[in-house]
């Protein structure tokens, strides 16, 4: 499958201008490195990046048809997500306080949940499905264009959601030698899992 160079030059400036843009996974990275370090920044962002291939090959599948016959399947996708993003800042918040070096969530788990919380927002799998098809090409094999674009838009985000995690995970590293700092950031990292929990809740009880 051979992409049109005209149409890649003009899909890397959209896709920059898109992984720049501060969203929930780049939020969702933030208080991983405030909460956890730079190891598990970087592990929740690779999280992020593959839950947002999954949602680029089931975009290429089709699931939209899904979608549009029976609209549950979103609801239910979306009010999961809130669900665990509340379980995340309760965990947070209830964990027993480290000695000062040891990190509270492992670089695994911590990919675990960038996947979860990636895969449980569908307004991911309608972005993809709105957004790439402006650059397909209707003759070429459609799944492996979707795969393309994605990926270029899921390793740029990997970067920056990684690099915004690292410097909140060094940051938060040198401050939790102190446990009432430690406690501050645990209480700013659960605030930034509930406001996520809040604003999904809110676009759900939208529409």
């Amino acid at each position: 499958m051979t992409i049109d160079f005209l149409t890649f030059l003009a899909f890397i400036p959209a896709a920059v201008a898109l992984v720049l843009t501060p969203g929930n996974d780049m939020m969702f990275c933030l208080a991983q490195g405030m909460r956890s370090g730079p190891r598990a920044a970087i592990a929740a962002s690779a999280g992020v990046s593959t839950g947002g291939m999954i949602h680029a090959t089931l975009a290429g599948l089709g699931l939209g048809v899904l979608i549009q016959s029976f609209p549950w399947v979103f609801g239910a996708i979306r009010w999961g997500g809130v669900a665990y993003l509340l379980f995340l800042a309760w965990k947070t918040l209830n964990s027993p306080l480290s000695d000062g070096d040891a990190p509270a969530t492992r670089p695994g788990r911590a990919y675990r949940d960038g996947v979860i919380v990636n895969l449980s927002n569908p307004k991911v799998i309608l972005f993809f499905l709105a957004f790439i098809p402006q650059f397909v090409n209707a003759e070429a094999p459609i799944l492996a264009q979707f795969l393309t674009f994605g990926g270029i838009i899921c390793f740029g985000a990997f970067f920056v959601n990684g690099a915004v995690g690292v410097f909140a995970g060094r940051l938060g590293r040198i401050m939790a030698q102190n446990h009432r700092v430690e406690l501050r950031l645990r209480r700013a990292s659960a605030g930034i899992f509930a406001a996520l929990a809040a604003r999904i809740s809110w676009e759900a009880s939208r529409g």
